[in-house]
């Protein structure tokens, strides 16, 4: 009788299942319409630009014709001399920017106080971001704040152009997207079993060598997302290389603006853009590579070590 009962509460609700109707769809419209109009659609656009010939007065050819001008152009050696720099301002960038973040990622995760810390990690992103790169603009300047201390001090008789130049914009990058590497590295050493450390060290591991061989290959998750978010954002910065750069760190993101502004050649503006969207999907897709080799690892030697066959 029991038996009766059971089996048939079973079936009356499998058949509930089936009979609801399915709400994932319904979720997650918004999401794909909102992708749809403010992503895909504008990507679409901008790779059926990249193919057409430029006009007269520019913009595009009426009617529209197909050519690969554009992509043609990208082999000029100007702008192949400005990606180049672009590439190494990124680098340098995303590498200083990677190196200041892990020390304080660290710090925060062995603290005690780490919701004052983080709260000041964050406090930056209520200022607005031109705001934050013209206060460096008065600090650097010729007549700015660090200029004006050095020649009271009577260390300068006068000003340091530190301004307008290659340097100035990796430093006003690596203020601006150092938060971006902190939190993923936060978050990544905060799950981290320091008790492994500590075991290097019985075994007579300095402490550097210990962070080095045991702490970096247990976190590189979050060295690999710190990148992503540094990296991209840098490597299509335009406002500052605009503003605290000068003529050697002249990025591509100022090209493509001068290109729709100025040239209004919107197909070689395409085509860059195109370029950008290229590198840094590769750079995303050798991240995830990356990410998911080293957790196939780890559960590969978490398999091992428990005697169970590793996960297919």
């Amino acid at each position: 009788m029991d038996g009766g009962l059971i089996s048939s509460a079973v079936k009356n609700k499998e058949a509930g299942k089936k009979m609801r109707p399915n709400l994932g769809m319904l979720y997650s419209a918004p999401q794909t319409v909102w992708l749809t109009v403010f992503f895909i659609a504008p990507l679409l656009i901008i790779v059926a630009y990249s193919f057409l010939r430029k006009g007269l007065y520019g913009g595009i050819m009426e009617p529209p014709e197909f050519t690969l001008d554009a992509y043609k152009a990208l082999k000029n050696p100007n702008i192949a001399a400005i990606a180049l720099k672009t590439l190494v301002i990124s680098l340098i960038s995303t590498f200083i920017t990677i190196i200041l973040a892990l020390p304080c990622g660290y710090f925060m995760a062995k603290s005690k106080r780490q919701t004052l810390l983080l709260l000041l990690i964050i406090i930056p992103f209520w200022t607005n971001f031109l705001i934050r790169v013209f206060a460096w603009m008065n600090i650097l300047g010729n007549n700015g704040f660090l200029n004006s201390f050095l020649m009271r001090l009577n260390i300068i008789k006068d000003y340091i152009p530190f301004l307008y130049n290659k340097n100035s914009v990796i430093l006003v990058l690596v203020y601006m997207y150092l938060p971006y590497a902190i939190l993923p590295l936060f978050s990544s050493i905060d799950k981290f079993d320091f008790s492994l450390i500590e075991a290097a060290r019985d075994l007579g591991a300095p402490k550097p060598l210990a962070i080095i061989k045991v702490l970096f290959p247990n976190i590189r998750s979050g060295i690999y997302t710190a990148v992503l978010f540094t990296f991209i954002p840098i490597f299509g910065s335009y406002a500052v290389p605009l503003l605290v750069g000068g003529k050697d760190s002249y990025m591509l993101g100022n090209v493509i603006a001068d290109q729709l502004t100025k040239s209004r050649n919107w197909p070689l503006a395409s085509a860059i853009s195109m370029a950008l969207t290229v590198v840094t999907t590769s750079g995303v897709i050798i991240m995830l590579a990356l990410q998911r080799r080293d957790a196939a690892r780890l559960a590969s030697s978490k398999s091992k070590k428990s005697g169970e066959q590793p996960p297919l």
